[in-house]
Parts: C-alpha cells; structure tokens; sequence
C-alpha cells in the first residue's frame, strides 16, 4: 500500500480524491436512477414487496441498535429472528408459520384470504370478494362497439314538500383509477367480462351522476376526467402502478381546491351479476362494496369513516351494500392513495353484468346516504367549536 512513511497514513490527496470519486459516483446513480424509463426502475413497489416478506420487528430492533427509544417498543416476550430464517423468507417468499405464503402462489383465489372483511353485508363471504382482472394494456384500450341509452333520472318523490339545498363548496373529491372498465351489457360484440373495457362508456358515468346527485342533495362535487390508462400506455409503465398515475390527480386536487374533505375513487367488480346485484322496492339494484387499504398507516381513520357510511347504507337501503374489505399484501396495492386524506375510500359499483340504470340508483341512493352523514358531521362540528 502508498503509505506516507512518516505518518504511517494515506497521503490527504488520496483520501480527497477518494471522498470525490464517491460522490460522483453517488450522482451518476441517482441520475440513472431517475432517468430511466418508468417500467424499468426500482419501484418502491418493488421494496414494499421485498421488505414486507421481512418480520416486522426486525426492523425495529435493527432501528434500536442506532436510537434506543426504539428498544422501548420492542416487544420483551419476542426475540430476534434468525438470520437463516429472514434469509429463507426473502428468497422463497414463503413464511413458515403462515400458510397463505404458500398455499397462495399454488391455488387460484386462495390469494383473497389476505384480505378482510370487516363489515359483511348479504351474503358476502371470502368466496366472493370484490377482484379485480385486469387483460394487458392493449386489450383494454382496443376500441369496441358500444351502447347506450341514458337513462332519464327519475323525478324527485314529494316535490312539493322538498326544498331546494344550496349547493356548499366542493367538498368531493371523485376520481376513477381503472377509468375503462365498463359493463358487458353496453357492448354488444362484447361476452368475455375480462374484456368489458371501453374508453367512454365505462365507470366514469358512474361518477358524472354521482356528483349530479351529491349537488342535488346540496354537496358540491368535482370529477376528474383523466384517462389514466391512456397515461399509463403513454409513459410506457406497467399496470400495478395506475395508483401512481391517479395518486397524482388526488394531489393535484387537494392543492388547487382547499375545501376538499372526502375522496372517492370508483369501480366496477369483475364479480357476476348475481353477487353484484339486488333489488330493493321492488327496483334492481347495482351492489355496492367498501374498499380500505390496510397498508395505509392510517388506514384506522379511513375505516372509522367507512363503517360509519355503510350503517348508513344499511339502513336506508338494506342489502345495497356488499360490506367493507380490508385490502393488503401480495397482489394488492394496499393504499389505494387513502394515506392522502383520512376520508378517502373505494367504491365498488356492481359487476361487469350490471346496466348503467342499476348503477344510477345505486349512484343517487348513495349520494341521498352520503348528504344525511355529511351534514350530520357538519353540524356535530358547528357545535363542538360553539362549545
């Protein structure tokens, strides 16, 4: 080695030329990093996946070994896992006490178990939770025959009686991720479910007469129009992540619209017709399923919010609703960009099967429950600050 003979060290230009050297490379890496195309990058989807096959209190005690507050909060009946069995994990994917890791990758649907139902409405069961089956890109953008007869929006029942609801600011927030997906009976060259996309006639009118209703009933609403598949083909990314594409239009919401509180983003089930679908007076119905993301860190408020909405639902409209389901771990998003407002949640309008006058029942009842709740929290506020 180059020692200096008289200090028995690296000569200081050396060791400046090595400092150097580092930070250059450390640029020329970010700058790879982020430069290359979407699809190919190290995803933090990428990292959720890798990492979460990791216990959980390794990572806390590891934290522990730098700032011993985390020490506090490791759990003194657990003790480190062994490096041989944290090994085994990252390269099987399989957890030894946990059959699901396993027996998820072998059987179809068996996958379904990591998610929970927290609130089970009629007939909802692990056997026929909201999926989803998405075909490739170019199957959902491939453009198909529609048709559609709009159906006329029924008059308001006691006119008469019914005072007209100043409309208050736009308060919601409404956007559709999977903005194609669209209903088999709409598509009339169409009878594959994993091919009832369309680029207009789809889940965003579903969405139009929802925020119609909500300003009906006094809430104002904003829907955003983004083709996010388009997006998704144009910035040549894979369809895992359409969150990260959508995720945008949420910010983008909340900072150019302060009276933002409630988000909603809307789909369709690929579940059949008869899962999807009842009748409530007499008049069919498209089912209605909850979504929260239980990798949200926060995903309690988001919860709180949603059990609170469908007893609601469940009261007004018995058998509307499908319940609320947890979502989280392999081949979930599990955040559904819920972390960026504790109001945020999933809609699942109907199947594939259903019609759009199904669908715009469902849309107006749920605007019709929504109003009551929301001004309901309104005045509880009111009175709480008066106080």
């Amino acid at each position: 080695m180059n020692l200096d003979k008289k200090t028995n060290r690296f000569p200081f230009y050396k060791k400046g030329g090595l400092y150097i050297l580092c930070i250059v490379l450390l640029f020329v890496s970010i700058g790879a990093l982020t430069t290359i195309a979407p699809a190919y990058r190290f995803s933090s989807k990428t990292l959720t996946e890798w990492t979460s096959k990791v216990e959980s209190t390794t990572f806390l005690y590891l934290l522990g070994m730098e700032n011993r507050a985390f020490q506090e909060a490791f759990p003194k009946d657990n003790s480190l896992p062994k490096l041989s069995n944290t090994l085994f994990e990252l390269t099987t994917s399989v957890k030894p006490h946990d059959v699901r890791s396993l027996l998820g990758r072998e059987l179809p649907g068996f996958s379904a178990f990591n998610n929970k139902i927290i609130v089970a409405g009629e007939g909802t069961n692990y056997t026929n939770l909201p999926i989803e089956s998405p075909p490739p890109l170019d199957d959902i953008l491939k453009d198909r025959k529609a048709e559609v007869n709009e159906p006329t929006k029924p008059e308001n029942e006691n006119t008469e009686e019914k005072e007209e609801k100043p409309v208050e600011e736009n308060v919601v927030f409404i956007y559709n991720t999977h903005n194609r997906e669209s209903f088999l009976p709409h598509l009339p060259e169409v009878d594959d479910p994993d091919l009832a996309f369309h680029g207009e006639v789809n889940v965003t009118k579903v969405s139009d007469r929802f925020a119609e209703s909500l300003e009906e009933n006094g809430i104002g609403a904003i829907v955003d129009h983004t083709d996010f598949t388009k997006v998704l083909q144009q910035k040549d990314m894979e369809r895992y992540q359409f969150y990260d594409i959508s995720r945008n239009a949420v910010k983008e919401a909340f900072a150019s619209n302060k009276n933002l509180k409630y988000v909603f983003d809307i789909h369709r089930d690929a579940q059949p017709r008869d899962i999807t679908t009842t009748t409530i007076k007499g008049k069919s119905f498209a089912r209605l399923a909850i979504v929260v993301g239980g990798e949200n860190a926060d995903h309690e408020e988001n919860l709180k919010f949603a059990t609170e909405l469908n007893a609601l639902i469940d009261e007004k409209y018995p058998g509307l609703s499908r319940g609320i389901i947890i979502n989280e771990g392999p081949g979930n998003n599990g955040v559904y960009n819920q972390d960026l407002s504790e109001n945020g949640l999933i809609f699942e309008f109907g199947g594939y099967a259903n019609t759009l006058e199904e669908l715009y029942r469902t849309a107006d009842a749920l605007a019709k429950v929504f109003s009551d709740y929301y001004f309901n929290a309104e005045k509880v506020s009111t009175e709480a600050k008066e106080e």
